[in-house]
This record gives structure tokens, sequence and C-alpha cells, in this order.
């Protein structure tokens, strides 16, 4: 039975469940390490990581170096003498910070492996229409995601699931996978397996605000799923009358003229706004104008036309 000291790695709210449950199972964590603060807001008022918050209340050391690579950040890494590293939702690690620990580092990562290796595996497997994902650990090695797979689990993907809700439920399967595998390392008892080199990867690289266009020349079921994987975060948008509009729920539209242009609009000004894609019509659900808040479309009609 291994005795391990942890050191964490992680920032966002994805990262915070994954934290708790090592504590809550004294599981000896003896420091994290996350993001530098930053200002946010309209105040520019200092705000930490949803980690070093968990880490805080725990009375965790917390570690926040701008440079992975610097000497006095690796001196002190050093110093705690952890046996294990774990990462959930940080950055790309040097190998002088990953292969540090004795019995080295691992990942948690929000898809199937090899599928879906990046930045954001939550988004493209429901922008590309997959029915199932699901969360692996791994360890790390040179290449990103490319690591020996430890454990995997499924999840299903819903007809009507967003990023968000999908988020929800890997973010909390994530922290079980976490504590299992930590269970099995101690124990000196855990799989370890090459990801197949023989198989043809999607990939989820990261989303930047132009990805986010829609483009109405793909189909509507394309569209739905396109704008689902990016709801709520970083939302899907389209240019409608000469302005912006954020876009969060559309739905394929049960209208038969197809002769029209992709990119045409039809509506009633009160109750629907349908738009052409390349083989039928979507519905736009819900929306954001620029400027003003996330609405149904039946409230934006109220007080605006298109």
């Amino acid at each position: 039975m291994n005795h391990l000291r942890i050191i964490f790695m992680g920032t966002p709210e994805f990262a915070v469940p994954s934290l708790q449950i090592l504590l809550e199972n004294n599981i000896d964590v003896v420091a994290v390490v996350t993001a530098p603060d930053k200002p946010q807001g309209r105040g520019q008022k200092i705000s930490y990581s949803p980690v070093k918050e968990c880490a805080l209340q725990h009375n965790i050391p917390v570690l926040q170096p701008t440079n992975l690579k610097a000497p006095e950040f690796l001196e002190t890494l050093k110093s705690y003498q952890a046996t294990l590293q774990i990462v959930v939702a940080f950055r790309m690690l040097p190998e002088v910070v990953w292969s540090m620990p004795p019995l080295g580092t691992f990942n948690l990562h929000a898809s199937l492996l090899p599928q879906y290796r990046g930045a954001a595996p939550i988004n493209w497997a429901i922008i590309n229409g997959e029915k199932e994902t699901g969360i692996s650990t791994f360890f790390l090695k040179h290449e990103i995601d490319t690591g020996s797979i430890i454990y995997q689990e499924r999840e299903p993907i819903h007809e009507d699931d967003t990023v968000g809700t999908l988020y929800e439920r890997l973010m909390n399967k994530g922290s079980q996978l976490v504590l299992k595998t930590v269970r099995g390392i101690e124990a000196g008892n855990y799989p370890s397996i090459p990801q197949p080199a023989d198989v043809e990867i999607k990939h989820a690289p990261k989303i930047f605000k132009e990805t986010c266009q829609i483009n109405w020349n793909t189909p509507s079921e394309a569209v739905r799923n396109f704008v689902r994987g990016l709801n709520p975060h970083p939302t899907a948008w389209t240019i409608i009358r000469e302005k912006n509009f954020k876009i969060f729920r559309v739905s394929v539209a049960d209208k038969k003229n197809t002769e029209d242009t992709p990119g045409t609009i039809d509506t009633d000004n009160k109750q629907y706004l349908y738009i052409k894609t390349s083989n039928g019509w979507v519905s736009v659900d819900e929306l954001q104008p620029e400027g003003k808040k996330r609405m149904a479309i039946q409230e934006f009609f109220r007080g605006n036309k298109v």
C-alpha cells in the first residue's frame, strides 16, 4: 500500500469536485497548484480561481506560478515531496513538472480517449452530434492527451443536452473516477493501457469567438447541435439585419419552403423567427441581442422587431 502525498493541479469549477472528494476521503493533498489571481468585472476586483477558493477553505498551501519552468517554482514543488500529481482542467505541463513524482502525474480528461483530445472535448462531442462521450484518467507523457489510459467511464449525450448540462454530469462523474484512480494507485493495482494508434481521431481544439459564428450553409440538425455545443459558453452567434445576436437555443422547424437561400429570415415579429439552413429551417427559440439579456423569442418580440 503506497502512502500518497498528492499535489493537485486545476483551476476552474470543473476541478473542484475532484479536489473535494479527495479531501472528504482523507487523501493527503499536500499542496494545490492553480492559475494566478486576476482582476474581473467592472471594478477589476481581484478574484481567485474556484480551486484556490476550495484549497483555502481546507487550509491547503496554494502555488500560483506564472512560469511552470521557473527555478523557484520547481524548487518549491520539489520541497513538498509529492509521490503523485493529479491534473484536472489545468494548463499543459512541462516534462520537468509531470515527471517529478515517483508515481507520475495523471490527468482527468472529459472524453473517451483517444477521441476528442484537446481543450474543448465537451463542446466538440455535442457539436459533432455524438450520442455518447465519457471521461478518462491517463498518465501524462510528451504529446498532449496521449498517455496510457487508467480508467474510463461512458456517459450518454441526451437529445437536448447543452454543454452546461453535460459539463455538470461529467464534472461529478469525473470526481468519482479521480478517487477510483487514486485508490488503484494507492493499492498498487491499476490498469495502464496504451491508447490505440490505429483509429481515426476526432480532435477538440480550443474554441474562439470567430469559431462560434453559425454557418447557415449547413443542415438544420448540424446548426442545432452547433448551438447546443456552445450553450451557455462561449455561445453561438449570428448577424440578423446587421446586428449581432447570441443564439442559445434553436429547434428544427417543420416548414416546407426550401427554395430560399441559407440565412434567409422569416418572421411574424410576434411568435416565431425562422432562419433557412442548407436543407430546411430552424426556429430561433432563445437569443440575446447585443447589450441586452438572454430571452425567449416571444419575450424579445414584446419590445423589438427584426
